[in-house]
């Protein structure tokens, strides 16, 4: 079921998203069959656009495009009247024991990613400060299990708070996955809104010790879907809607590594967003986000989360 623009309706933001999404769980894992060596070839991230989310991602670039919506960062950033956006940070560092092996990041590593992060959206409006952390040893927890008990559980804030949880392992050999915003976690004490925020592998954290992803991208790219951005690949096919932003070029799969030059769609303009935090590249790769994914995810979080 797809809500098109015909549901759009107006209100004091300006602009409402119908989303039909219950529970706000838009995260689909990756059926990739990977190695349990991470560091070898790691399936990044577990999150996939829905069709329900992807007429969201269809629905706001048109009204970007016709003019509904803000469709420059000036436009977006006066449209939030703030020129900088403080989004709080809890830090939930879920280990198997009080090691470092098992998980439990120390208050620098914590700092180090959020500086990190800082740096990654400092072209976007918004920064981060942390709003608090805390410290949990469950086993069960820590392996990726009994997700919703947990962040009942841990979750603090309001809709506009990341909730990042740094856990010892995650399913699927992910490196993270995510919440895409929607109108049901806007809904205080739903399942939508306690399950919103970020899980991340403890040892992908800035100074971790998993090898090409422990400079903090995995937590950047994570907090982009929790703004509302796709991957820059979404759809895997050189298509001009793959992500919905317009000028991330298209893209025919995910980067692996940070090779120079690649170009997966030939046949369309700009050579592939090796350097964007929305792809799978290593760390030492990324270095920014578009115009139009600070439009995007701007509009996002007005829409959603402001």
């Amino acid at each position: 079921m797809r809500f098109s623009s015909t549901l759009l309706g107006l209100a004091s933001l300006g602009y409402v998203l119908a989303h039909p999404v219950i529970d706000g769980r838009e995260v689909i894992s990756h059926s990739m069959n990977l190695p349990r060596d991470r560091s070898q070839n790691p399936s990044p991230c577990g999150v996939d656009a829905s069709p329900e989310f992807v007429a969201v991602m269809q629905d706001m670039a048109a009204a970007e495009a016709n003019g509904t919506l803000p469709s420059t960062p000036a436009a977006a950033f006066r449209a939030q009247a703030a020129a900088v956006v403080t989004v709080p940070v809890y830090f939930h560092v879920v280990a198997i024991n009080t090691t470092p092996a098992g998980g439990y990041l120390t208050q620098a590593q914590l700092t180090a990613q959020l500086a990190y992060m800082n740096n990654a959206f400092s072209s976007t409006g918004y920064q981060f400060t942390q709003a608090g952390a805390d410290y949990t040893v469950n086993t069960n927890w820590a392996n990726d299990r009994a997700e919703l008990t947990m962040k009942r559980a841990l979750r603090k804030g309001g809709y506009n708070a990341v909730n990042i949880y740094f856990q010892y392992f995650l399913a699927d050999d992910n490196l993270g996955y995510c919440y895409y915003p929607s109108a049901a976690g806007k809904v205080n004490g739903s399942t939508a809104f306690f399950t919103d925020g970020c899980t991340v592998l403890a040892s992908s954290v800035a100074g971790g010790t998993l090898a090409n992803y422990n400079l903090g991208g995995t937590a950047a790219h994570e907090v982009g879907h929790w703004f509302g951005l796709a991957h820059t690949f979404e759809g895997s096919a050189c298509s001009a809607t793959n992500d919905g932003v317009a000028d991330t070029p298209a893209q025919n799969g995910y980067t692996s590594g940070c090779p120079a030059s690649r170009d997966s769609c030939p046949n369309s303009p700009g050579l592939d967003p090796i350097h964007n935090y929305m792809d799978y590249s290593y760390d030492v790769c990324y270095t920014e986000f578009t115009p139009g994914q600070t439009v995007r995810l701007t509009n996002m979080f007005n829409t959603y989360r402001a």
